[in-house]
């Protein structure tokens, strides 16, 4: 599989694809899910500044727990990666953020496009790992799938895919 691409605003997106004699270790694949967590967390800080605690309760609070994992996730993989004797990739200084983030509605799906592309991303290091790190993201993978169905996602049969 190739490593899944990026969009504008710096988070992974699209269904990886597998390209003929390539071959990814899976501290290259644990680097391109760290790449993507420091994207989600740039841009889930972003989006939780578009929203207001007492008027939007529900989205500031699902928006600020979705900050705190991928944070998690981040410090997560960063951990793994020095174990494994890499040096983790470090975050880009800024990423670009959509222009329409006005409304409750825009904040919603700039959070589901983060968690589809978080699926994907987790897609991609399951194929690319085994083991502990494996069975890590698949549970990864699992809670995007999840937790973009509370950003208005549809169930999908193979999320990341």
């Amino acid at each position: 599989m190739s490593e899944p691409t990026t969009t504008p605003t710096g988070t992974p997106t699209g269904t990886p694809t597998g390209t003929a004699g390539t071959a990814t270790s899976a501290v290259d694949a644990l680097q391109v899910a760290l790449a993507a967590e420091h994207a989600a967390v740039f841009v889930y800080g972003a989006l939780g500044a578009q929203t207001s605690q007492s008027r939007q309760p529900s989205l500031y609070g699902a928006l600020t727990r979705a900050y705190a994992l991928h944070r998690d996730r981040r410090d997560h993989l960063t951990g793994v990666i020095v174990a494994a004797g890499g040096k983790p990739v470090a975050a880009e200084p800024g990423y670009a953020l959509p222009a329409d983030l006005g409304s409750p509605a825009a904040v919603k799906g700039r959070a589901l496009a983060i968690e589809e592309a978080a699926a994907s991303t987790y897609a991609y290091l399951v194929a690319n790992t085994s083991a502990t790190d494996r069975a890590w993201a698949v549970q990864a993978l699992l809670d995007a799938a999840v937790r973009g169905l509370g950003f208005g996602g549809k169930p999908e049969r193979l999320p990341g895919l």
